[in-house]
């Protein structure tokens, strides 16, 4: 009793068939070269991104005490001539009431203006760093005490909305708040650039 064991060309013609080199059809999921975009790692705009990123880390802090000092002294220079700024009313009755009257408001001008003026001459230079810090505390409090003192001045606005002096107080939050950063740089405290693991996205 014989097997049959198939065609002997049929064999013939299955080993001696031509092999067809494979594509990307026949394998989906084969890996394929990353082609480099911008908004990947290691592209055009990721390498902007870090450049700024690390000339923000370096200097911003310089820039907020160097501005923040520029301020205070401009507003401090006003207030040494009487009649020049803006503020010479709000800050009289601040004081006079601060004072119990006891202090004249030509006076308490001329000193908050002086006060100013040294604390924006330690932040420019960078000299007397902890004496402008403690400066700028007690002077937050004179600067934001209108809010609570001189409430129904500046908030005499339509519906209670601040009025143009009750705007200029409330900005002075802005100026407490870069006074916080500044503080926090007395003991080293500094920004630094962290390293961000490849292919991981930026916080958002």
């Amino acid at each position: 009793m014989s097997q049959h064991h198939g065609s002997p060309s049929a064999s013939v013609a299955k080993q001696g068939a031509p092999q067809r080199a494979p594509s990307t059809a026949d394998a989906p999921y084969a890996r394929r070269p990353a082609a480099r975009t911008v908004g990947r790692p290691g592209g055009r705009l990721d390498r902007l991104d870090a450049a700024v990123h690390g000339w923000l880390v370096a200097y911003s802090i310089p820039m907020l005490r160097l501005s923040l000092g520029a301020v205070f002294l401009g507003f401090g220079v006003l207030k040494l001539f009487p009649g020049v700024s803006p503020a010479q009313d709000l800050v009289e009755m601040t004081s006079m009431i601060l004072t119990f009257g006891l202090v004249p408001g030509s006076v308490a001008l001329a000193a908050v203006g002086a006060l100013e003026c040294a604390i924006g001459l330690c932040l420019i230079t960078g000299r007397g760093m902890r004496l402008a810090i403690y400066l700028l505390a007690i002077q937050m409090i004179g600067i934001l005490s209108p809010a609570i003192l001189l409430s129904h001045r500046l908030f005499s606005g339509p519906h209670h909305a601040p009025t143009l002096e009750g705007q200029y107080v409330l900005k002075d939050v802005i100026l407490a708040a870069a006074a916080l950063v500044l503080a926090a740089t007395l003991r080293g405290g500094r920004l630094i650039r962290a390293r961000r693991a490849p292919g991981r996205d930026l916080p958002r």
